[in-house]
């Protein structure tokens, strides 16, 4: 069995040789190949971008539980200065949260949500000592989430406390945004 390559047109084409008895002179594009491949690379490649970008901060999206009415998270795990998003299912509604750790040293704690760009369910994401709002691109610092910060397309605050292990978030204030999502 030999190969041979020849010119037709402006593309390469490689012809295979077969045994007797086989069908012979398979013909392969080599330049038709390489754009499939390409084309299929770069439509996973949007497929995936445009999941990111649609579904806020799903990536790391942790689900979280409710004991004895209220949800823990350790806050070990918050302590970074990076939003951590998480999400939290009431009667089939998924309500999304995040918490982050500011500047200032404080656990700021709020909706994935604001009261203006909700119906696109698009939430935030963190930038820098920011959180900004896929939907209208308005930037909030990290620092002034808080039970001030109401109204606007500021993060819509949630209550929590800290017990000096963990932070502390009452399922029923967790409900109470449920009209967000």
């Amino acid at each position: 069995m030999g190969k041979k390559s020849r010119a037709k047109g402006n593309s390469q084409v490689e012809t295979i040789n077969q045994p007797a008895g086989e069908e012979a002179n398979v013909k392969v594009p080599k330049k038709s190949l390489k754009w499939g491949i390409l084309v299929v690379g770069a439509l996973l490649a949007g497929v995936a971008t445009v999941f990111a970008l649609n579904f806020p901060g799903m990536s790391g999206v942790e689900k979280v539980k409710v004991v004895n009415g209220v949800v823990a998270i350790p806050l070990a795990k918050v302590s970074d200065g990076s939003a951590h998003f998480y999400r939290y299912t009431d009667g089939g509604k998924e309500i999304r949260f995040f918490v982050v750790k500011g500047s200032d040293g404080q656990i700021h704690t709020a909706f994935d949500a604001c009261d203006v760009c909700f119906r696109d369910k698009k939430g935030y994401v963190q930038d820098g000592d920011s959180m900004l709002c896929k939907n209208c691109g308005k930037k909030f610092q990290t620092n002034r989430i808080g039970p001030h910060s109401i109204g606007g397309c500021n993060p819509s605050y949630l209550p929590a406390a800290s017990d000096g292990r963990n932070v502390i978030v009452k399922a029923s204030d967790l409900q109470q945004g449920t009209r967000y999502f």
